[in-house]
Order: structure tokens, then sequence, then C-alpha cells
């Protein structure tokens, strides 16, 4: 029997098939988990951010091509696919998507069939991604002014947009004057809700466990007069 107490979910430690038994139980995040863990290939700490932030984002948005920036392993944009059908596609991009992202995108879509053919993952910059009203942006830990990049094209496409910002860097992000009363990462992410709010978002603030990582604050925020957003 394996000492959950001692399981630190923000390792970056790569689950293999020898974690299996941490995830035999029933649920659906058990079974995703049971495929990472037979991919071999993705850091234990990934696994469980893109979890919390999938989940947290689809009790709040639905339908809509999700488009993960910053993917990694595009682990994200798979899961926002499994959790909500309506998502007829994803569009995952990274400027360096590891080698390893093919067979997790594979294993995924042995477990899942339905998502064959429905994720792209493509190596590019995601200014040169074009994005339109209906698509869902996702970004889970887009270092420092990337965040901001990301929050940029979500605006400009009038998008509905989740980020799980990190590496706050008080000398390329805009803290918005108020770092003499607040930490500067805190007063960089009110900034970022100041800046959506004058463009017209509503705005929702939650976090992710902080034992996953202590860069746990989720913001997400929906164009105010979109299809499908709240009154």
């Amino acid at each position: 029997m394996h000492d959950d107490a001692r399981f630190d979910r923000s390792s970056r430690n790569k689950l293999t098939p020898h974690d299996l038994d941490r995830f035999a139980g029933p649920t659906l995040f058990d079974r995703v988990g049971r495929v990472v863990c037979r991919a071999a290939c993705l850091p234990r700490k990934e696994l469980y951010e893109a979890w919390e932030v999938a989940r947290r984002v689809r009790r709040r948005f639905r339908g809509g091509r999700v488009v993960d920036l910053a993917c990694g392993h595009a682990l994200l944009a798979h899961l926002m696919l499994v959790l909500d059908d309506r998502s007829e596609r994803a569009l995952a991009v990274d400027l360096r998507v590891p080698e390893s992202a093919a067979s997790l995108a594979a294993a995924l879509a042995g477990e899942w069939p339905r998502l064959t053919g429905r994720v792209s993952v493509e190596r590019a910059a995601l200014e040169s991604v074009p994005l339109g009203p209906e698509d869902l942006v996702v970004s889970v830990h887009a270092c420092g002014a990337l965040t901001d990049a990301v929050l940029s094209a979500a605006i400009g496409a009038r998008a509905r947009v989740a980020v799980l910002p990190c590496c706050h860097d008080a000398r390329t992000c805009d803290a918005g004057s108020v770092d003499g009363w607040v930490d500067a990462p805190l007063a960089i992410d009110v900034t970022r809700v100041a800046r959506l709010r004058a463009a017209g978002y509503r705005v929702h603030t939650q976090r992710i466990p902080a034992e996953i990582t202590p860069k746990n604050r989720l913001l997400l925020a929906e164009p105010i007069g979109a299809a499908g957003a709240e009154p």
C-alpha cells in the first residue's frame, strides 16, 4: 500500500506505471490518472494542476473551441474535451512542445476514442493564433508577462479566458501601482482583474489547492453580453 499522506502532489517527478495503485478508484480523475501513469511522461504536478483548472473552468464555461496557449503536454486541452463534449475541437499551442506530448495524446485517445482527431497540437507563437469570440482560451502557468499576452489575445477576440498565472515579475508585468500595499504577485493579478473589467469582462476569481502549487490563483473572465454569459 502507498502512503498517500507522503504523496506530494506538487512534485515534478513523472508519474509511471509504479503509481497506478494511487489511481485505482472508479472516478473520472482516477481514470485520467491511470492513463497518465501508463504514458509515463508527465510530471505529477501537471496532472493535478490541469485537472483542478479544467474542472473549475468547465463549471463556469461550456462549449466553444478550446485554445490552450503555452500548452506544454496539452493535457489541459484534452481534459477540457473529456469534461465537455460540446466543445468539438481543441487547439494546443506552445513554442516548445515536448516530444512526449504525442505519446500522451495517443494514450488519452486510446482511453477516449472520441478525442481522436479533435485535438491539434502546434509549435507556434501564441500571437500567431487566430482567435474568435466563440473560443475558450485557457492557459496554466504561462510564465510572467506571457500570461498578459494570453489575456491580450483573448480580449482582442472577445473570447472567454481562464488563466493560472505564475512567475510574476514586477519588471515585466503591470503591478498597477499598488505593490506598495500588497506583495507584487498579488498586485499583478489584481491589476489583471482590473484590466479585464475595464475591457468589459465579468471576472471570477478562485484558487486551486495550495498543496499542488503556491501559484494557485485562477482567473476566469467572460465578455459581458456574450452568448452564455451570466446576466
